[in-house]
């Protein structure tokens, strides 16, 4: 009986270690997979089950369980602190405690992300969201006051100190739409729209390097035609490689009088996302749909990345003079139209 009693206690001794092992093995290791820097926002009032289950949802933590129980343990419930953090990859379970019951990562500033392709509503739409959380905003004067900068004509009435020579083949009644350059920005909190635009356009002035400015001016194009033709090759295709082939098709197209044809300046019409725009919709009456009207349509209809600005810059010369792209992102092309029309009612009809 003793031996039995004995035998129990070592079960339930080696149980309790291996449970123990476990748990510290967790906490020492990664908080998660996640592969790039969050923001996560911690509200005044939240309990650590609520904040637990926020930071699973948002990637930043694989178990809420080991979260909830490190915490308790360490008793470290109440001095958990509301506000903004930047949380980083390959961050321990421990380092995330500690980060949070810090506020080391607390700052004054936001970490934003404008994606490839984004029309200037899209990111001020985007950039609301956070100005309503700041607090200095409603989100229809924020949209209205990034919208009304994006749409000055001459950026010396919205940045005075700086002048941009990428802007100067710029049509004189056309605003900013395709050079704010997307990528991921630091921003003051409470910052005004124009704070963001600015770091766009230098950022623009960055990337587009002299280089690629004198390749543009010894082909006789302007940087304001590429931009435009850039934000339509954005929303096209995905690879680069595949974007340097539609560059070049569109630009045989115009060589030859034969309209753009371009799906996405249909969509930038109607506000659609379709893959394939109605028959009725490729007839609206607009000067951006490239269906009825030949040549690039008046101005960028988006903020294109650098791969679709140097698809354009060097695209492909190929025999192709149409293409698609599949409902899984892959881009078909063709070189006759029967062609073209075969693909269509194998992949989209």
């Amino acid at each position: 009986m003793k031996k039995a009693v004995l035998s129990i206690i070592g079960i339930i001794v080696l149980v309790c270690l291996g449970g123990l092992i476990f748990f510290y093995a967790q906490i020492s290791a990664k908080a998660s997979d996640n592969e790039e820097t969050k923001m996560f926002t911690i509200e005044s009032g939240q309990g650590v089950k609520e904040i637990s289950a926020n930071l699973k949802e948002a990637g930043l933590s694989k178990s809420d369980f080991i979260f909830q129980t490190y915490i308790w343990l360490k008793q470290y419930g109440s001095k958990i602190q509301a506000g903004d953090y930047y949380i980083p990859q390959n961050l321990r379970m421990t380092g995330l405690v500690k980060m949070l019951i810090s506020g080391e990562a607390l700052s004054t500033e936001r970490i934003v992300k404008i994606i490839e392709g984004w029309a200037s509503t899209e990111i001020s739409q985007y950039m609301a969201e956070f100005a309503v959380v700041d607090g200095n905003y409603t989100e229809s004067d924020y949209i209205k006051e990034f919208m009304d900068a994006v749409d000055m004509t001459d950026s010396k009435d919205l940045i005075p100190e700086k002048t941009y020579d990428f802007l100067a083949d710029k049509p004189s009644d056309q605003g900013l739409e395709g050079y704010l350059f997307p990528d991921t920005y630091r921003i003051f909190k409470n910052s005004d729209p124009t704070h963001l635009i600015e770091k766009m356009l230098d950022n623009f002035d960055v990337k587009l390097t002299k280089v690629l400015r004198d390749e543009i001016t010894a082909q006789g194009k302007t940087i304001y035609d590429v931009v435009t033709l850039a934000s339509i090759v954005e929303h096209e295709v995905l690879t680069l490689e595949d974007k340097k082939i539609a560059a070049g098709i569109f630009y045989t197209r115009m060589e030859n009088g034969i309209p753009l044809e371009s799906d996405a300046t249909v969509n930038y019409v109607t506000g659609k996302s379709e893959l394939q725009p109605t028959f009725a919709d490729t007839e609206i009456d607009n000067p951006y749909n490239t269906y009825e009207n030949r040549g690039l349509p008046p101005g960028p209809i988006s903020n294109p990345g650098l791969d679709s600005i140097m698809a354009v810059i060097y695209p492909e010369d190929t025999d192709y003079l149409y293409f698609l792209t599949k409902p899984d992102g892959t881009t078909v092309f063709s070189k006759t139209f029967e062609e073209h029309l075969a693909n269509k009612a194998k992949y989209l009809d």
